[in-house]
């Protein structure tokens, strides 16, 4: 299949994208993020999903394959593929917002030919992709969908961060909207993954299962965090627990922590808001995350139970928090649940220092008002390891200590010898 493929959406789940398809054919990334297209363009990815060496070596390569990016809509207007690749959060009440994918429609529909196909990598509820979107194509474009044009949905499956289960290295499901588009899809997607692919019958069943992978992350995290709540009760050391019940071999090894990022945090309402439009209400997909939701609020409170226990005056007490990104060795801050832990923490007239030298202090302070420190100068009442940066690993944890001082490790990774309690 020799077709010029379109990328829209250049963040964490396009780029990478973009570039495994770069190496094959030619590619066009769009973003309206003239700053990142900027960026890109000089060969440098901010998230770090991509090296500058591996996004230099597809950057306009030649005739027949390489990367061009751009802000421009007529530059992807000459492509036979559109591949979706736009955020898909929820907003303050946990509705899913489906604008930037409606948005990413008209834009395609507006320079839509017959014979294009348009694949969808958002995650979405179950029907989106016909229901929302392709309305939207042919309003657009006045064209016929499986008709003129043709739609698939093959769910993203990136881990930010993650530098060994790459793009081309996990397997990809596919879908299309006929039979003969989803094996063109399949096709498409086969000659890049080298993981494998497996096509869905349906671009509904793609859709689902999406979304199904994160609620069932969530909901097995959700348990451990109540065990840990519960063992935290009884003095017992949850860590301790898992470790030992992981000796069998049937048993799924979860940890207890803070769960946020545009995934396992965002995904389960996707599901849970679909549900609720057919009539039922899901009981364990909410109730796991509110339960995870809650950790934030939790861990401050153990960190200032901690304290009290150590004499240490709650009010202007000195608190460093250790990571602010919503997971380790990553720079994405994006529905962090480390901000709940400083929310928190900051109610009780506590002085909070946020170090974490993933993250970009531009970026949080854009997006939290906080104002992270670049290095760290004075010493702590109190000190929450809560995210699990490899940085971390060397800090000489003693030497930041005030007297009686407290450490709280919510990852529990850090040396416990270090360490008063772990979550």
């Amino acid at each position: 299949m020799n077709k010029k493929i379109a990328i829209i959406g250049l963040g964490y789940v396009g780029l990478p994208l973009a570039v495994e398809f770069a190496k094959k054919y030619q590619v066009v990334g769009f973003d309206i993020n003239e700053s990142r297209v900027s960026d890109l363009k000089s060969g440098h990815d901010s998230t770090l999903e991509v090296s500058d060496a591996n996004l230099l070596s597809v950057l306009n390569k030649s005739k027949d394959k390489g990367l061009t990016i751009s802000s421009d809509v007529k530059k992807i207007a000459s492509c036979q593929v559109y591949i979706v690749t736009v955020p898909t959060p929820v907003d303050k009440n946990n509705r899913p917002i489906l604008t930037p994918l409606i948005k990413s429609s008209q834009t395609i529909g507006s320079i839509l030919k017959k014979g294009d196909i348009v694949i969808y990598e958002s995650t979405v509820y179950p029907g989106v992709t016909e229901d929302e979107c392709v309305p939207v194509l042919e309003k657009t474009s006045s064209l016929k969908f499986n008709q003129d044009f043709y739609c698939g949905y093959s769910p993203e499956r990136i881990n930010p961060g993650d530098k060994t289960h790459t793009v081309a290295n996990i397997m990809k499901v596919t879908s299309g909207s006929t039979p003969e588009i989803g094996i063109e899809v399949d096709n498409l997607y086969s000659s890049i993954i080298t993981a494998g692919t497996h096509l869905a019958p349906t671009i509904k069943v793609a859709e689902a299962a999406k979304v199904i992978e994160n609620a069932q992350r969530d909901i097995n995290i959700a348990f451990v965090n109540e065990l840990a709540m519960i063992f935290n009760k009884l003095d017992i050391d949850t860590h301790a627990v898992l470790e030992a019940a992981a000796t069998k071999w049937n048993f799924l090894p979860f940890k207890p922590g803070l769960v946020g990022g545009h995934c396992i945090g965002v995904d389960p309402y996707y599901l849970a808001q679909k549900a609720q439009e057919v009539g039922y209400h899901p009981e364990i997909i909410l109730a796991g995350r509110r339960l995870n939701d809650a950790m934030g609020e939790f861990v401050a409170t153990e960190v200032l139970k901690l304290m009290v226990k150590n004499d240490i005056a709650i009010k202007n007490a000195k608190v460093l928090m250790l990571g602010i990104t919503f997971k380790e060795n990553c720079p994405d801050i994006r529905n962090t649940k480390a901000i709940d832990v400083y929310k928190a923490l900051t109610d009780f007239n506590m002085n909070v220092d946020v170090y974490d030298p993933w993250a970009s202090s531009e970026e949080v302070n854009a997006e939290y008002n906080i104002n992270t420190i670049e290095t760290i100068k004075t010493t702590y009442d109190a000190i929450i390891h809560v995210v699990s940066h490899n940085n971390f690993l060397d800090l000489d944890l003693e030497s930041l200590k005030n007297k009686n001082a407290v450490v709280f490790d919510v990852k529990g990774t850090l040396d416990s010898k270090f360490v008063d309690k772990r979550l």
